[in-house]
């Protein structure tokens, strides 16, 4: 049972990858290309040979090329790549979320496969998405600083972990009250959630690199169309694993 459940998340992951790379291509890439083009800019314009700082075109994600005749990975190949980078992001989550997920089932949340997949992938993505993005969102090229990329990539992580943690202590703490009603536990649970994630976003330092001047609704459309794209993914994970168990059932039945 449990290589089937691997061998469908890592199908329904690339499946899922695929897609958000299609979101992502029509709603990131035109905000990455504007952001380049103010980078570019703002080098050329600047005292000195003209050569531009190495930059990231992810939040916390090395790179050091240009964009121009001379860059090492230039966009054509960006863009082909994006798809690579979804396709096998949603591989590696699909293997990781089928042996949660088997550990999941008839233990924790719904007793329907279905609607644990899709309880799990929302939950999947407020912990390791939602939670870190609010405090650490991600930025275009041209904002962030290159020598603070491992102090961020580090920060980041930790908010990951803390977005995890949290999560199986709300869920832990929900389990463990003796009370009947549905709403006291999931009160517990809220709380002992919510106390380690407010905690992480008080105690763990600010980070703000935009630099004057950088326009600010394209930030804000850089981060939607991040935000938008890790939610198609997680969105078509959790619908398409819940759909691939169902017909699974269906053929056994």
């Amino acid at each position: 049972m449990i290589r089937t459940l691997l061998v469908r998340g890592l199908l329904v992951g690339l499946l899922a990858g695929l897609v958000a790379g299609g979101f992502a291509f029509l709603a990131g890439e035109p905000h990455i290309d504007s952001a380049i083009a103010l980078e570019e800019a703002a080098a050329a314009a600047a005292p000195g040979d003209g050569a531009s700082a190495p930059h990231s075109h992810e939040a916390g994600a090395p790179a050091e090329h240009d964009h121009g005749e001379g860059a090492v990975v230039g966009r054509p190949v960006q863009r082909a790549g994006l798809f690579l980078a979804t396709g096998l992001y949603g591989v590696a989550v699909g293997g990781v979320f089928a042996l949660a997920f088997a550990g999941l089932r008839g233990r924790v949340g719904p007793r329907s496969e279905p609607l644990l997949a899709i309880a799990a992938a929302a939950t999947a993505f407020g912990a390791i998405v939602l939670i870190p993005f609010l405090k650490y969102p991600a930025n275009p090229p041209a904002v962030g600083d290159p020598e603070t990329i491992t102090a961020r990539t580090l920060l980041y992580v930790v908010m990951v972990a803390v977005g995890l943690a949290s999560v199986a202590i709300g869920v832990a703490a929900a389990r463990r009250v003796t009370v009947q009603e549905v709403w006291a536990r999931g009160l517990v649970g809220g709380v002992c959630f919510l106390v380690p994630v407010v905690a992480a976003w008080v105690l763990l330092p600010t980070v703000d690199e935009v630099p004057s001047g950088f326009p600010a609704s394209l930030l804000w459309d850089f981060r939607v169309a991040s935000l938008g794209t890790q939610l198609v993914f997680w969105a078509a994970f959790g619908a398409l694993f819940a759909l691939a168990g169902e017909r699974a059932k269906a053929r056994v039945g």
